[in-house]
């Protein structure tokens, strides 16, 4: 048993170093996390001999998969940087990533004018839209959800309403731009999940967004990414 223990932690790591040569460390954590839940399965079906088998197989998967997401966060970081170079407003906010998930946040405000859910023809004109559809084509083994927010002003079925249409608005301008449908799911938060203080404009400002939150499938990192 100890000798078992001793080879999945071996293999664990040398699976996690694997992915570290090839990328950065949260590749490393994919991995490990992988090769960690691979030998747990493993075990399960097939003793110490299957955990080990696990272990080297979730390896592997993990380290694509955080490989797979690694590439379009650079990308996505890459057309942030070059919307916040234009003179005129960005659409993008910013972009998070919280282990292998992507969080892509736009700005309310810049997309649609007040207590509206139609996208600014500005804001297609930026083409920011079409870039963020470009990323999200070319890795097409993802799902999409998109989670309109709103600030505390106004009632809670309004804005509850609100927040629902807007996402449902950058939904269809994705499928417009020929994103496939079946990846996304829109949903609307109304003003829960503030990210400021409604108390100030700047506050409300910052809680009026549209977040689209970008999470691998099982099968993510196996294709190599359509051009």
């Amino acid at each position: 048993m100890k000798k078992f223990i001793a080879l999945l932690v071996l293999i664990t790591f040398v699976t996690a170093g694997c992915a570290t040569m090839q990328e950065n460390k949260k590749t490393t954590i994919g991995a490990g996390v992988g090769a960690a839940v691979g030998a747990g399965v493993g075990y399960a079906i097939g003793g110490g001999k299957g955990a080990a088998i696990g272990a080297v197989v979730g390896g592997l998967a993990g380290g694509v998969i955080g490989h797979y997401m690694d590439k379009q966060e650079r990308e996505f970081k890459q057309a942030l940087a070059e919307s916040q170079g234009r003179e005129q407003a960005a659409i993008m906010q910013g972009v998070q990533r919280e282990k292998d998930a992507l969080i892509l946040t736009f700005k309310s405000d810049v997309l649609f004018d007040t207590n509206a859910s139609t996208i600014k023809p500005a804001a297609y004109s930026s083409g920011e839209i079409d870039r963020v559809a470009q990323i999200l084509n070319k890795y097409p083994d993802t799902t999409i959800k998109v989670v309109g927010y709103t600030d505390s002003t106004g009632s809670d079925s309004y804005n509850q309403q609100l927040s629902e249409q807007r996402a449902n608005a950058v939904k269809n301008a994705l499928v417009v731009k020929n994103v496939n449908a079946y990846r996304i799911t829109a949903l609307g938060m109304g003003e829960s999940n503030p990210i400021a203080d409604n108390s100030t404009e700047g506050g409300r400002q910052l809680n009026r967004r549209v977040a689209i939150i970008i999470e691998p499938t099982p099968q993510a990192g196996q294709q190599q990414p359509q051009s």
